[in-house]
């Protein structure tokens, strides 16, 4: 008999887009399953933030396709964009929190705006996300009490808060101190593992990187803990010149004996 395999979460396939006369990405072509993580590193200017932006259609590429649980993006109209958008959790390089609004407003605001969720049912879907971040208490505070990190996390809610089956990660922890940082990276993991999103984290602190990579969530008796993992839980691409420059494992790209890479990654190497 045979398996049926998945369908890929994500698919480029042979996608180029250039700025003018400054190409970005040149026939890139990769697939991300569903329910895994892919790791975004590259050299500022490398196309990253691009790859987000052609998956929720706000960028068309100039060849190639681009399918989202199976659909063009590529070809949609504006009304078709924003339905498959409805589906995407995206958390900006700046949290981007509506400084006028409740900590219980903004996580809801999607709820509000985009369904006919009754009020008190966005309410407990609000409670129950601030829960799992950790922010239960801070439902009513406003984003000018809150820290850097808990705005981060706030936002993290936020894009988590319709059950998004795809989450995009732009630069989560930049700005932000080693210790805080670590709290974003949790919750992330958290999504990964315990609410089996596909996930792309697009970033520039390779130190988070590899937590995130090598670190898993596991619930016991209602208790959440965040532990090294035996097995890498994310794969890492890095893009360079327009196109994919490596694709693998961060155990791989670790030892990968190449002038690029060892010069990228040389200033933030292990032990942090």
């Amino acid at each position: 008999m045979e398996t049926l395999v998945p369908r890929p979460a994500v698919v480029f396939d042979h996608v180029s887009i250039a700025f003018d006369e400054q190409v970005v990405l040149r026939d890139v072509s990769f697939s991300i399953p569903k329910g895994s993580m892919r790791i975004l590193l590259g050299a500022s200017g490398s196309g990253k933030s691009v790859v987000l932006k052609l998956i929720m259609g706000l960028l068309r590429p100039d060849a190639g396709a681009i399918l989202v649980e199976g659909q063009r993006v590529d070809h949609m109209s504006e009304r078709m964009l924003l339905d498959l958008r409805g589906d995407i959790g995206m958390l900006f390089q700046e949290s981007a929190l509506f400084d006028s609004l409740t900590v219980a407003e903004n996580v809801g605001y999607r709820l509000n705006e985009e369904t006919d969720m009754p009020a008190d049912k966005v309410r407990a879907r609000v409670a129950e996300v601030l829960g799992f971040i950790g922010l239960g208490d801070f439902i009513d505070r406003m984003p000018s009490e809150l820290s850097g990190g808990q705005r981060r996390r706030v936002a993290i809610g936020r894009a988590m808060a319709s059950k998004p089956h795809l989450l995009l990660f732009d630069d989560p922890t930049t700005g932000l101190d080693p210790i805080i940082s670590t709290t974003v990276d949790d919750e992330i993991v958290k999504l990964r593992d315990l609410e089996h999103d596909t996930s792309i984290v697009v970033t520039h602190q390779i130190r988070d990187a590899f937590y995130v990579a090598t670190h898993e969530a596991t619930r016991t008796d209602g208790q959440v803990r965040i532990l090294p993992s035996s097995d890498e839980r994310a794969r890492f691409m890095v893009l360079r010149d327009g196109g994919i420059y490596f694709e693998g494992s961060g155990a791989e790209l670790l030892a990968l004996q190449d002038a690029y890479v060892r010069k990228f990654l040389n200033m933030t190497l292990p032990p942090w």
